[in-house]
């Protein structure tokens, strides 16, 4: 019978933001044209910049907030920016 090893395994450390004007935003969830945001607040449509950390690796992107933010929903449309 064999046996099942867990040598070398490995779990990452994911943490995903949401940069804007100047605040930081913690994201639960990143779709293709949605994020869920942890604390959501009004905010109006504009500019924003995501932040995706796996362990020791950051990457960053633009992004544009069509409809901005609402303090009501912590679902927030995204689009690429232009």
């Amino acid at each position: 019978m064999a046996s099942l090893s867990n040598q070398g395994g490995h779990s990452a450390q994911v943490k995903m933001r949401l940069l804007v004007d100047g605040g930081s935003i913690l994201v639960e969830q990143l779709g293709p044209d949605f994020l869920l945001v942890n604390a959501p607040f009004d905010h109006p449509p504009g500019d924003a910049s995501m932040v995706l950390q796996v362990d020791q690796s950051e990457r960053r992107w633009n992004v544009h907030l069509p409809h901005g933010i609402s303090a009501g929903s912590k679902r927030v449309a995204i689009a690429a920016r232009a």
